[in-house]
């Protein structure tokens, strides 16, 4: 992969966690009952984006970007920030109900960027620049699982 394929991929890969953070915005606005489980999970998504352009910014133009930290099909990175995109403006016209932000959660983690993410995060880091990165982020992963616990009423009728 060129460096220029590489740059595609961190790219969509940061839209993807900022869109995802856009939603689980929207979440915790519409949503009162769950609204500071969706704040954390906004914030936990900024923080992923920003980790990923940190690591960008500071390793890409030497080499020694932690490739691991982003997924390898840019056109699945496309096709989940276009899925995205059209639920963010959906639910910006029909607000959530507390169902169907669950129900969208969940599909959005299952994804590949945010699969792969997770992974990156919980596999036995190679080098030390990887280190730091899943130490920076340790408490921040594991969304599909949060997710199911806080929600599993819904999931069992579903």
């Amino acid at each position: 992969m060129n460096n220029e394929e590489l740059n595609e991929l961190i790219e969509e890969s940061i839209a993807l966690e900022l869109n995802a953070a856009a939603l689980y915005k929207i979440f915790s606005q519409a949503v009162p009952a769950d609204a500071d489980f969706w704040w954390q999970l906004h914030l936990e998504e900024r923080s992923h984006a920003t980790l990923i352009r940190a690591a960008r910014d500071s390793f890409f133009k030497n080499g020694q970007f932690p490739r691991d930290l982003v997924a390898e099909s840019i056109e699945e990175l496309k096709a989940s920030n276009q899925k995205l995109r059209e639920n963010i403006t959906h639910f910006i016209s029909t607000p959530p109900t507390r169902e169907s932000a669950a129900l969208a959660a969940l599909a959005l983690e299952i994804e590949i960027g945010e699969q792969h993410y997770t992974r990156f995060m919980q596999k036995e880091a190679e080098n030390s620049i990887e280190t730091v990165f899943q130490k920076l982020n340790r408490d921040d992963v594991e969304h599909e699982r949060r997710i199911r616990e806080r929600f599993e009423n819904i999931f069992s009728e579903a």
